[in-house]
């Protein structure tokens, strides 16, 4: 009923919509713990068990586990038989909470709410004062970003992604340059310099944290094609140097991307390939309502992409900059040939393949 231009019944759905929020909220946090803990993993594996077994099963105290369960299980992710006092995870629902799922494990993705929400504070201060969190504030973001580009990137990269461009697996195995700019912990290299030994392979990026750890697996590895470097992209000064330039959710992260772009374009060569993966969406927020993952992007935008640029004085470009906003970016840098392709199986990012001309 509407009482001068009020309408109750869209008052009370939408408070119900904000009590759903609070709900899943708190489940993605539980799920996390879940994820980080081991819990899922080890309940796939047992058959209706007593909080007691599945807590010495995990090797976790009881009493948490406890109440884990009982999140989980009003959260209808656990089944409970109250009978026999068992809890079990259905199947169904390891199939996108396990790590034996990827790369269809949600769960994984779950741990950037509470590392988002650790920075909470400081954002409101940005809110109000300008200005943004630095990188320093998220301690386990190279942790969780890797784990991401491991189950999301890593198993499509040879069959799915490198093919998008035409004839690139061919001169891989022939033995090319390349270099991954923002390349984290360097997993996407590692792949890459294990499966194209002729090839030779270069990771940047300016944390110090992930260029040790992709050093450290290199030499663990026994890889000899393949080097990382501590380098701030934007001050890049090679020139024609690499057959194959790679960046995977990296550009939108930049303080100054279009300084970034336009060295990556001068450092490759004239018959070079850039393959761009960012994220999928429209720089107009119009078209993103039907976006699957339209608020979770835009909330990881605000609390680390936007903000991490802004600390350092950047564009605060954002994960959200869109595809508009990035064929645009692109042709400014001076790419006159760029194609944007998408993979069935993966609804948050597109694939830029640029060419100079």
């Amino acid at each position: 009923m509407s009482t001068n231009g009020f309408n109750q019944q869209i008052a009370d759905a939408f408070t119900e919509k904000m009590v759903d929020v609070l709900n899943y909220g708190s489940l993605a946090l539980m799920t996390s713990i879940g994820h980080r803990t081991g819990l899922f993993d080890t309940m796939a594996t047992l058959p209706p068990a007593t909080i007691e077994q599945i807590a010495a099963s995990a090797d976790l105290h009881e009493r948490y586990v406890r109440e884990w369960l009982g999140a989980m299980v009003v959260g209808r992710i656990i089944e409970h038989d109250p009978e026999t006092n068992t809890y079990r995870l259905p199947a169904e629902h390891a199939a996108a909470l396990t790590r034996a799922a990827a790369p269809n494990n949600i769960a994984a993705f779950t741990q950037y709410i509470g590392l988002l929400g650790s920075v909470e504070d400081g954002i409101v201060d940005s809110f109000r004062n300008g200005g943004g969190v630095p990188y320093a504030a998220f301690p386990r973001f190279q942790e969780v970003m890797a784990e991401d580009s491991g189950q999301s990137v890593l198993p499509a990269l040879l069959d799915h992604i490198l093919p998008l461009v035409p004839g690139l697996i061919e001169k891989l195995e022939q033995g090319i340059e390349v270099l991954d700019v923002g390349c984290g912990r360097g997993l996407a290299l590692l792949l890459m310099a294990q499966t194209f030994p002729k090839s030779r392979f270069t990771g940047y990026d300016f944390s110090e944290n992930g260029i040790a750890a992709a050093r450290a697996e290199a030499r663990q590895k026994g890889l000899t094609n393949l080097r990382f470097a501590v380098q701030d992209a934007a001050t890049l000064a090679e020139t024609e140097r690499y057959d194959l330039i790679t960046t995977f959710d990296a550009i939108h992260d930049q303080a100054k991307p279009a300084a970034v772009l336009r060295n990556i374009h001068r450092a490759l060569k004239t018959d070079g390939i850039y393959l761009m993966q960012d994220i999928a969406g429209s720089s107009h927020v119009h078209n993103n309502l039907d976006h699957p993952m339209g608020p979770f992007l835009y909330t990881v935008s605000t609390m680390h992409c936007m903000t991490v640029s802004l600390a350092y004085n950047g564009e605060g470009l954002g994960a959200m900059w869109g595809r508009e906003k990035a064929l645009e970016m692109l042709t400014d840098a001076g790419f006159t040939q760029v194609e944007v392709k998408e993979l069935a199986h993966d609804i948050q990012n597109h694939y830029y393949i640029n060419r100079k001309g």
